[in-house]
């Protein structure tokens, strides 16, 4: 069995912290404690690994990335691997290793987070928005621990946090939907608890009101995130006295099942009714004709997380609340091409 730093730190009588301070030469350690240390190493030959040499540093040049990871959940958050790639890219250009967490489910998050901080294997964490942790802010804020949280969590908020501006997507859209000249647009969303559909509904809804156009309630449809109801919804709309000329799918699983409704009605796209949706991930591919998007990048998300994670790690009192990552329209067949 290969010989650890515990064995050392017990054959020297001291502790493991001790023993790390003494390989880095760390001049606070009396002559006689290193030399009590050093004959043990040299008895034990005991070989020191990279993050025993580097805990008394307190760099391990490890990062923790946190996420939800239970079971489908690449289906729940499609974006998180993207993110996660962006974050491995540029922690590995810059010599850093990652390592990928969640929390255990016989675990109380808030015990979990203390100690996943307090242990040290790592120095800094990127928290991925998926995660409900309570105390999380106290917890960050305490410990005072290098951090990044992906996502927005909410105005007044103490912590340090990189997003993309779902609300200005929404935005894009409506200006989109002016510029090829609809003006009976609907929306379809997400449920009423899901931020990422409410910033991007209250974007579009900003944006058409910019324009002077007031989208009625009826045109406003709340889906259980499920292609069935978003299927139900779709048709409920296109069934409506005066139906819609275009409609913005909040994300491309609902643009999905509109699209199965516009062809089972038989409705010429985009002539008779147009529609649009937000992210090229995961069914953008699957839907006929090939829909016009708003896409956010979240690769580059997970890109500027690490980025900006580095920098907190340089300059610990830096205080980062920020989005990044405009919006893109990539224009398909699904509006008409606006006439500039």
């Amino acid at each position: 069995m290969a010989v650890t730093i515990r064995d050392v730190a017990k054959e020297a009588g001291v502790s493991t912290s001790t023993v790390s301070k003494v390989l880095n030469n760390w001049s606070s350690i009396s002559p006689e404690t290193c030399a009590r240390v050093r004959a043990a190493i040299d008895k034990l030959q005991y070989t020191p690994n990279a993050r025993a040499v580097s805990f008394a540093r307190g760099a391990t040049r490890n990062i923790i990335f946190l996420s939800s990871l239970q079971k489908e959940e690449a289906y729940h958050n499609p974006h998180m691997f993207d993110i996660l790639c962006g974050v491995q890219k540029e922690l590995t250009t810059q010599g850093y290793t990652l390592m990928l967490t969640d929390i255990p489910e016989d675990s109380s998050p808030e015990t979990f987070l203390t100690n996943l901080i307090t242990s040290r294997i790592a120095d800094g964490i990127l928290i991925h928005g998926s995660c409900n942790i309570p105390g999380m802010v106290r917890i960050l804020a305490e410990t005072q621990f290098p951090h990044i949280y992906i996502g927005n969590p909410g105005r007044k908020s103490r912590i340090c946090w990189i997003d993309t501006n779902n609300g200005l997507a929404g935005q894009f859209a409506a200006q989109h939907m002016i510029e090829c000249h609809y003006d009976k647009v609907a929306f379809l969303a997400e449920s009423r608890t899901d931020y990422i559909s409410m910033q991007r509904l209250n974007g579009f809804l900003g944006g058409m009101y910019d324009y002077g156009y007031r989208i009625p309630d009826e045109y406003i449809r709340y889906t259980n995130s499920t292609r069935d109801d978003a299927y139900r919804q779709s048709m409920e709309l296109l069934a409506l006295p005066e139906p819609p000329q275009a409609i913005v799918c909040e994300n491309n699983t609902l643009a999905l099942s509109l699209s199965k409704a516009l062809q089972d009605n038989h409705v010429c796209v985009p002539a008779e009714v147009a529609f649009l949706t937000f992210d090229s991930y995961p069914y953008s591919a699957l839907i006929e004709p090939t829909p016009t998007i708003i896409d956010i990048d979240v690769y580059d998300l997970g890109v500027q997380a690490a980025i900006m994670l580095l920098r907190k790690l340089e300059n610990p009192s830096l205080l980062v609340q920020t989005y990044t990552t405009l919006p893109v329209l990539r224009q398909g067949c699904t509006t008409a091409v606006p006439l500039h």
